[in-house]
């Protein structure tokens, strides 16, 4: 049985990195590099967390806006970029949380194993694979997986009859599987 290949990350990357954040510094119009190259993961660890879209979309866009007005203060430790964001995000779900006056959650200083930077990494690959997706595709599993409708509520919003909304929802998570197992290959 073969075994498989340890995931390393290459030095090169983490040099890129350090240069964008340091060019975002000096010039905060650079930061738009840092942004599209974290967003999804954000998002995918801020969506997650809370119970609609639009705070979800509210809290990214807030951890984004605070990655930039204190980016002066963050210091490179060898550590990703994303996992300083991922901790503004958590810090982020948890006052939105109590803010919501619901049940308070507590982070601790390392985030679950389930969340360090390769399961964020491993949820955003999957938000692009599923942008990616042919229009009505996206929007079946959006509403399915993202929104927790059920198939009724998905052939009503899209005018459809649930047999099209089941066929949909295979042909999409068919594409999706195929598209991760290529990428992995």
């Amino acid at each position: 049985m073969p075994f498989p290949k340890p995931q390393i990350e290459p030095p090169a990357r983490d040099e890129c990195e350090r240069t964008r954040v340091a060019a975002a510094k000096r010039d905060p119009a650079c930061f738009a590099a840092l942004y599209e190259e974290n967003f999804a993961r954000v998002y995918a660890f801020v969506v997650r967390r809370v119970r609609s879209r639009d705070d979800a979309e509210d809290l990214t866009a807030e951890v984004f806006h605070q990655a930039l007005r204190n980016l002066q203060r963050y210091e490179w430790r060898g550590i990703p970029f994303s996992a300083w964001l991922i901790r503004i995000a958590a810090n982020a779900v948890t006052d939105n949380a109590r803010r919501a006056g619901r049940e308070t959650v507590t982070a601790d200083l390392d985030p679950p194993a389930e969340e360090r930077p390769d399961a964020s990494e491993h949820s955003a690959r999957l938000f692009r694979f599923v942008e990616a997706l042919p229009n009505d595709q996206r929007r079946v599993i959006v509403m399915r997986f993202a929104e927790q409708k059920s198939i009724a509520d998905a052939a009503r919003t899209l005018g459809r009859t649930e047999g099209s909304i089941k066929q949909l929802q295979f042909r999409a998570l068919k594409n999706l599987r195929l598209r991760m197992e290529q990428n992995d290959g």
